[in-house]
Formats: structure tokens, C-alpha cells, sequence
């Protein structure tokens, strides 16, 4: 756990879910260079703008913990952002209502006042929610972005540029900058371009020619990744009615191929994005029977999978978060389908091959083989005794 130091105070603030081991703060440079920021401006002006605070991309709830007097608006596409956001208000002793919890599928607020932005790794992400958010700001809003300096570059100061209005940035402080937009109403909206879609190419497997939907923001939105594509052509074969949980679920093609092999199986799409979720929905809904049921989980893995219920997971599994890179998700997404596994169920990963989840799964599952590989990635099989 670490303490963010304000001149409100200092907050105790730890990631989601609360790693001891785990070295990385819940917040930098950029938030802190906001904070401040905001703090001078009230001691220049003497009071803070008034009206609505809207706070998007809120990393793992910093932002809105040090600004809740302000009830604050979070509007994240984290899941365990929004479980980071009410651990660390509990952990401060603030009431979880005093910020009001949004995801990026959500309506924004009518008006919003103060629009700060922890600018997203995602470019596209960042447009989507621009366009988004641009009706409800208006000539007045007060609109300040953040980000390391490796985050902010000339395409995303033209985004806020052409959807927001004229914007200009800081100098950079700890490798962090500022951004300062001046929304004009008047300005010519275009159309936002996404979810986007795209037909699967021919060697998808079951799922090729079928069109999937993408939301801004999930892994390879506009392409069928490498990984994904080798993991279509080498699904398990079928077996009778079965639970089947598409993990780290992204825009649902994996689960869609294993509902389409098996008419009779229970079909569950887990991931911690609402973007991916509302991707995989799309893509399940227009491309399975109609009346086919199928569950969507925004979840920290296989948390709400209840013990020895599932037979069947497939994985792609992320390697980093934000910009860390680590297998501790991995490891996580790996325990959790263990324990979620029926005795004989059986785990699949697809993943790159200098990753090493084969020595993780053999520790774990006390065997494990390869199913399929080519030069840049392998196709894992690990079961349940």
C-alpha cells in the first residue's frame, strides 16, 4: 500500500484486487500533476468551478478517492477499476455514494462542468468516449487531460482538437504532461465511427466469414490477431451438453466458434471491459440462433464462476496491464479456472510461446501438452484430475 499525499491530505490507495507483493502504486505522475494542477487553480481563483465533475479513465480509482468532496462522476471501462474505486474509499473512510460509478457503455450525466481525462492507452478508446461525452460539455466546461508524455502524442491532442475544441498542453513536469481543451458547441460534429465491424477471414475456423462487432478499445479491433486465429483452427473437439466460459473474452469470436460446434453447450463470456463485453454480446447475437442463451460477466477472472461448475475454458490471456508488463493476470485466470473446473475439465490457452504458461499450468494442474503451435505462438491443454 502506498499514500498519495494532497493538500487535502494523503490517501492510502493500493490496485485491484490487493497484491502485497505487487510494487506498482495506484497512481503517477499525471494524476498527481492534475491534482495539482487543480489545487493551484483554487488557490488562484479562490473557490473550485462549480456543477458536475466528470472523471474518465480513472486508472484504479486515485482521481475520484482524492477528489470525492467533490462527488465526483467516474466513467471507467475497468471493472477492477470500479472494484479498485470503492476498495480505496472504503480504505479512506469515504461513503461509496459519494461517487457515482459509470462505465463507458453508460449515459453520461446531462451537464458536465469538469471533464478531467487520464487519457487511455487506447487512441480509439479515447475517441469513442469523446464523442461520447462532447454533448454534454458546453462553453464553460472546465476540460484538463493527463498522461505521461508517452501517452500523449500530436493524434491525440488532434482528437480533442476536432471533437471538443481548441487544445493546447503543458510543459512536462516528472515526465508528465497536461491538457487543456476549450470546448466550442458550435463545432461540426462528425459521426462517431465506432463499434466498428469486419468479416473473419477464411481460416477462422467455424466462425470464418461470420462478422464480428468491435467496440473502441478492445485488443486488435479492426484484425483477427494471430494468436486467435491459430486457437479457431484447434478448438477442442465437442463433447456432450457442457459449460463452456470464453475467458478474457475480448470481442467473443472464441466462445461463438465453441457455441456454433455445440448447440447443447452453456456458453459464459467473462472479461473485466465492459467495451469487450458489449462486443462479444453484439458478435454473439448476430451470429448465433435466435433465442440462444448465453451469460456476460464483467469480473475479475473466474471470480463469479461458481466452484466445479465449468468443463471447459478457453483462454487468450493479457500480458500486461495499462503499461506494466506481468503475468500476474494470467496466474490469476489460471488459478480461478482450476478451482472453477469440473474434475476432468480441461483448460485451453493460446498465448505466445516466449510467455512459458506451459511450466505455470504444469505446476498447477500437474500436467499440461501442446495442442497446436506455429513459429510465434502455442496452443496449451492442461486437465483437471
Amino acid at each position: 500500500m502506498n499514500r498519495l499525499q494532497t493538500s487535502a491530505g494523503g490517501f492510502d490507495l493500493t490496485r485491484f484486487p490487493e497484491d502485497p507483493r505487487d510494487l506498482l502504486r495506484a497512481w503517477d505522475a499525471a494524476d498527481e500533476y492534475l491534482l495539482r494542477h487543480l489545487e493551484e487553480a483554487l488557490e488562484e481563483n479562490g473557490e473550485r468551478p462549480s456543477g458536475t465533475v466528470v472523471v474518465l479513465g480513472d486508472r484504479w480509482g486515485a482521481l475520484v478517492t482524492a477528489l470525492a468532496d467533490r462527488r465526483p462522476v467516474q466513467i471507467t471501462d475497468s471493472f477492477l477499476c470500479q472494484e479498485a474505486t470503492r476498495a480505496n474509499l472504503k480504505r479512506n473512510g469515504v461513503a461509496e455514494d459519494t461517487v457515482r460509478l459509470r462505465t463507458t457503455r453508460d449515459t453520461p450525466p446531462d451537464r458536465i462542468d469538469v471533464l478531467l481525462i487520464r487519457v487511455p492507452k487506447s487512441l480509439a478508446l479515447l475517441e469513442d468516449q469523446l464523442h461520447r461525452l462532447a454533448p454534454h460539455v458546453h462553453a464553460g466546461t472546465l476540460v484538463v487531460g493527463t498522461g505521461m508524455v508517452t501517452e500523449i502524442h500530436t493524434s491525440t491532442l488532434r482528437l480533442f482538437e476536432s471533437i471538443l475544441g481548441p487544445t493546447r498542453t503543458s510543459l512536462a513536469v516528472k515526465k508528465a504532461r497536461l491538457i487543456f481543451c476549450s470546448p466550442e458547441p458550435g463545432l461540426p460534429r462528425r459521426a462517431n465511427p465506432w463499434p466498428r465491424s469486419y468479416a473473419l477471414p477464411a481460416d477462422a475456423g467455424a466462425v470464418s466469414g461470420l462478422t464480428v462487432t468491435n467496440h473502441a478499445g478492445i485488443f486488435c479491433a479492426d484484425r483477427l490477431d494471430a494468436g486467435t486465429r491459430l486457437f479457431l483452427r484447434h478448438l477442442p473437439p465437442r463433447r456432450d451438453r457442457e459449460h463452456v466460459v470464453d475467458l478474457g473474452c475480448g470481442n467473443g469470436v472464441i466462445g461463438l466458434a465453441a457455441a456454433l460446434a455445440n448447440s447443447d453447450a452453456e456458453v459464459t463470456f467473462i472479461d473485466e471491459s465492459y467495451q469487450a463485453l458489449a462486443s462479444a454480446e453484439a458478435t454473439f447475437r448476430a451470429n448465433a440462433d435466435a433465442g440462444r442463451r448465453a451469460r456476460f460477466l464483467a469480473a475479475d477472472g473466474m471470480s463469479d464462476v461458481p466452484a466445479g461448475t465449468a468443463d471447459l475454458v478457453l483462454n487468450n490471456p493479457p500480458f500486461h496491464t495499462h503499461r506494466a508488463t506481468t503475468d500476474a493476470t494470467a496466474w490469476r485466470m489460471f488459478n480461478g479456472s482450476r478451482a472453477a473446473l469440473r474434475r476432468g475439465g480441461e483448460l485451453w490457452v493460446v498465448g505466445n510461446r516466449h510467455l512459458g504458461y506451459h511450466a505455470k499450468l504444469r505446476r498447477l494442474f500437474g500436467n499440461c501438452e501442446v495442442a497446436a503451435s506455429d513459429p510465434r505462438f502455442v496452443v496449451l491443454r492442461a486437465v483437471k484430475r
